[in-house]
């Protein structure tokens, strides 16, 4: 299966993961069905903001309220792994529910892309997802951000 994210939504996850080199940064992916229209940054609340994250629970929310409310819809959330590679760690899977969302994480150079799931491949709560760009992004470039786009 593959999730398409717009360039925009790529570009902010990729800089802002790259501007904090101590610290998880997260977010929240806005959009429908497999398609990112939209990242949102979000403040990061957990106690250990350098090995965890937890979105602001306000914000997300008011995300939802948005939703319900003709906005675009919450399809899953975004975090980096600062010192790690760009897949899930066995923390996120504890954390995780299997609720299908979709998890982008940033880190070592490259963004991939995850379904939380009951029994996934990963860590028991993971399946690997291929990750596109939309918007005319150059291949050349595509390829310097993430392994997994096609």
């Amino acid at each position: 299966m593959t999730v398409t994210i717009s360039s925009d939504a790529l570009d902010l996850i990729c800089k802002s993961a790259a501007a904090s080199p101590d610290y998880e940064v997260c977010g929240l992916l806005l959009g429908q069905d497999d398609h990112v229209a939209q990242a949102v940054p979000c403040a990061n609340v957990a106690t250990e903001p350098s090995h965890r994250f937890e979105i602001d629970p306000a914000v997300l929310i008011a995300a939802h309220r948005a939703a319900r409310n003709g906005g675009p819809a919450v399809i899953g959330h975004y975090h980096s792994h600062p010192t790690g590679l760009a897949e899930p760690s066995p923390r996120d899977a504890a954390d995780a529910a299997p609720d299908g969302n979709i998890w982008l994480i940033a880190g070592g150079g490259a963004v991939t892309a995850w379904r939380a799931v009951a029994a996934g491949e990963r860590h028991g709560r993971f399946d690997p997802l291929r990750l596109a760009c939309t918007e005319g992004t150059p291949a050349s470039e595509r390829a310097s951000l993430s392994r997994d786009f096609s």
